[in-house]
């Protein structure tokens, strides 16, 4: 079901992409509820990104199951090469 406030759909699992405003360091992250995740971490409730708030979300995918999502964040922070390719992809689809 997709919340008409946010087009984010309730039961699908989200791998997402945060840039601080603040010093333009990126985050990366995997939940079940993107808009509150969000929030949690611009509110300064996410012990590793509280120094860095405020958050723009810069780039997210979306997942029917929680493995898939948990196994792409890991490759994402743990392969900078996988990182860096999707780097590109979102300079080339919006400024940074």
């Amino acid at each position: 079901m997709v919340n008409p406030h946010t087009n984010f759909v309730s039961g699908m699992f989200y791998v997402y992409v945060l840039k601080s405003k603040k010093d333009a360091a990126f985050y990366i992250g995997s939940t079940n509820d993107l808009n509150r995740r969000i929030k949690e971490h611009n509110d300064g409730l996410v012990f590793s990104t509280k120094m860095r708030i405020p958050f723009s979300l810069v780039y997210y995918e979306a997942y029917c199951s929680e493995v898939d999502a948990r196994r792409r964040e890991k490759n994402l922070k743990l392969r900078s090469r996988a990182f860096a390719q999707l780097r590109t992809r979102i300079k080339e689809s919006r400024l940074l």
